[in-house]
């Protein structure tokens, strides 16, 4: 009786520590996991989402992601999107139809584009800043590319460090950086799923360059794979500390491992365990004023529901996507189904743009 009531106690201590938006361990956060009622997370991260956002307003921008090719050397275990060097249907962007995607998003009132590949061995550093001249050159859009894993690859295939990577980049165009390769920020876990791909220390490293410099980025984590929930934790860690450092994360985004068409052979993970994570990353990132709803793993009426759950954006419009598309899973939502969604939970839609200034 006694361990019982010792169990009741310190959960409730844990709960008013939330409530009171006191930050939290990574073993608090765990023992959260492991033992909090699932509709008082929900409580505790909507409580925390009016902290940082007290008006009922849902976030969204209209974007497109544009794959520049689909050949990479890394191989992910979890990607259904890439093509090794040499494959029949392995390809490069043309430029007549970069720019026929590009004009049709800003005939649908897009402001960005989300510009990312893989890494291909056979384009250097021209490539990259050439195509961004061409499309500043061309177009008024915002270009929010090339992920730390990317941008680590070109840096060793020019030879030069992250930082002046970056600043080349950015003086080509390059206005923010995506989040993705992120997966999970543990060396254990990533040698087991992506082996050729950067190691957490340089991601994070490239972010905190491109903070540096100005530019910000944004925050992800792809769950439900092979990792334990002490790796969740200690990847919303990591990013929690560089947030203090230079506060240069507009917003994180989680979501959950596709095991469709890839070489993991894994039960995809619950809407229950979904929810339960973005609610204790809305909890835990005390630093972060946006959490995104991933409505492209998750479907609409999950994404509906992650709004109780500290999600205060709704991601983009998506246009396109073609990488978790890859992997079986083809959610679509334009505009008005996107608005409609967020209506009928009870909140008001608001375009924004990369930065969440309202439009």
């Amino acid at each position: 009786m006694r361990g019982i009531r010792f169990i009741m106690q310190y959960i409730d201590e844990l709960y008013e520590k939330a409530a009171c938006n006191q930050r939290i361990n990574i073993d608090e956060g765990l023992y959260l996991y492991n033992n909090a009622d699932f509709l008082m997370l929900a409580f505790l991260a909507e409580k925390r989402r009016y902290e940082h956002n007290p008006e009922k307003i849902i976030t969204y921008v209209i974007d497109r992601n544009i794959n520049y090719t689909n050949i990479c050397v890394s191989g992910c275990k979890f990607c259904a999107f890439h093509e090794k060097p040499g494959s029949d249907i392995g390809y490069v962007i043309e430029e007549k139809a970069l720019f026929e995607k590009i004009e049709e998003t800003l005939l649908l009132n897009g402001t960005q584009i989300l510009l990312q590949g893989g890494m291909n061995p056979d384009l250097n550093l021209d490539y990259y800043t050439d195509l961004l001249r061409t499309i500043k050159d061309k177009f008024d859009i915002h270009i929010h590319g090339f992920s730390p894993t990317e941008i680590d690859f070109i840096a060793g295939i020019a030879g030069l460090t992250i930082g002046e990577t970056i600043r080349i980049l950015k003086e080509a165009g390059l206005d923010s950086i995506p989040g993705g390769g992120a997966e999970i920020l543990s060396d254990g876990i990533r040698k087991k799923i992506s082996p050729d791909k950067c190691m957490s220390k340089s991601w994070l490293n490239v972010m905190e360059h491109a903070h540096k410099l100005g530019m910000r980025t944004t925050g992800t984590m792809m769950f439900g794979h092979v990792e334990k929930p002490v790796h969740i934790f200690r990847h919303l860690d990591k990013l929690r500390n560089l947030q203090d450092k230079t506060e240069g994360f507009t917003a994180f985004i989680p979501w959950t491992f596709q095991p469709g068409n890839t070489r993991l052979k894994l039960e995809k993970a619950s809407a229950a365990e979904y929810l339960k994570v973005l609610a204790l990353s809305r909890i835990y990132l005390d630093n972060f004023d946006n959490i995104q709803a991933s409505w492209v793993t998750q479907g609409d009426k999950i994404a509906q529901t992650a709004l109780f759950f500290g999600a205060n954006d709704m991601g983009s419009t998506m246009i396109e996507e073609n990488v978790v598309a890859s992997a079986g899973v083809d959610f679509m939502l334009p505009e008005k189904e996107l608005k409609r969604l967020i209506s009928e939970a009870g909140f008001e839609p608001k375009q924004r743009d990369c930065y969440y200034n309202l439009i």
